[in-house]
């Protein structure tokens, strides 16, 4: 499985191929399940609110085109998955992307994203897809 970073599926959907590094690009096109944290749909939620991101149509139709209809996976944000997103070394303060790390590792999957803070989690490490 791989998990998607926000910023990664929606270029994905909206842009596809060409908006994202090659190594991600063969990754996903060779995975058969795909993946987001439920954090990146409040991400991306509140992007399209303070107009930071334009979709093509509103964001609960985008969601759902952009989940089931992708066949891409939303996770649910456990009590594991929260309590291990905490436990992450201190690195950044960003609770969704703490998030979107830790359900890569309770789920045991890569994580494909291009943040360049990403790289310096310990945690990550052989499980990160990026540029």
């Amino acid at each position: 499985m791989i998990v998607l970073d926000t910023h990664i599926w929606v270029d994905w959907i909206i842009s596809g191929a060409e908006a994202l590094p090659d190594p991600i690009v063969k990754a996903i096109k060779t995975e058969n399940r795909l993946a987001i944290s439920a954090i990146s749909c409040f991400e991306v939620s509140l992007l399209v609110k303070k107009g930071k991101l334009e979709l093509p149509f509103n964001v609960n139709e985008w969601i759902f085109e952009a989940t089931l209809k992708s066949n891409i996976v939303s996770l649910p944000i456990t009590c594991e998955i929260a309590q291990l997103s905490v436990s992450l070394t201190d690195i950044h303060r960003d609770p969704a992307d703490r998030i979107i790390i830790a359900t890569a590792i309770a789920y045991q999957a890569k994580l494909a994203s291009i943040d360049s803070i990403f790289p310096n989690y310990s945690e990550l490490q052989d499980r990160l897809l990026g540029k």
